[in-house]
């Protein structure tokens, strides 16, 4: 078997999507290993190494032992692994509903165009907004979902002023989402109510179910 088979992996489990237009659906998630970001408020640096190398037929296989319909590829940043593509091409091939986390660092256009992108935009409040490949806005499908995680007041006037720059309510959803621990949502919520924001907001569902559980 050869690396261009292969992935290098850190988990792969079952929860409810806890973000995103597909929350609370049951959803097989494949935590990739490796990225190139360090957002200060990460909660997944346990992905930054280490992980196993699975074959491509064997990823795929284990998603279909779980039986459920939603699978999200995440990380990590997964388009960090090239052999993520054909995963992806495999996911939709196996007539799953497949979904991508990225942090909108890297080129997204050669993604299956059958996937559902869900792309950050990194703030500067994540230590990391230098780092969005702008290029990504124009490669944006109406299925896509465009995600800004925001740690303060600041956080919110700049991701505020990127929907008129980018036009995004135009190109596909755009979620708001409080940093956990660091921003109080019912802030945020009276922010987008009082401006009447075009954005969804959401919380991360996982983390009111289970905390900073790994796998969970």
């Amino acid at each position: 078997m050869t690396d261009a088979d292969r992935l290098r992996i850190t988990e792969i489990f079952l929860s409810l999507q806890g973000e995103s237009r597909s929350v609370g659906w049951p959803t097989v998630f494949v935590r990739l290993t490796g990225c190139p970001l360090r957002c200060g408020y990460c909660d997944t640096a346990y992905a930054f190494q280490g992980g196993e190398w699975w074959p491509l037929q064997g990823i795929v296989d284990r998603v279909a032992e779980y039986g459920v319909r939603h699978v999200t590829v995440t990380g990590g940043e997964p388009l960090a692994q090239k052999n993520v593509l054909p995963l992806l091409n495999a996911l939709n091939d196996a007539g799953h509903e497949v979904s991508l986390e990225t942090s909108g660092a890297l080129d997204i256009a050669p993604v299956d165009p059958r996937t559902v992108i869900v792309m950050d935009i990194k703030t500067p409040g994540s230590g990391e907004a230098e780092r969005f490949h702008a290029a990504n806005i124009e490669h944006l499908k109406p299925i896509d979902q465009v995600k800004f995680v925001l740690v303060d007041r600041a956080d919110y006037d700049w991701a505020v002023a990127r929907l008129a720059e980018y036009r995004l309510p135009e190109r596909c959803e755009v979620l708001f989402s409080p940093a956990h621990g660091q921003l109080e949502p019912r802030d945020l919520a009276d922010w987008i109510l009082t401006d009447r924001l075009p954005v969804r907001f959401q919380l991360q569902l996982h983390k009111l179910l289970w905390g900073d559980e790994p796998g969970r």
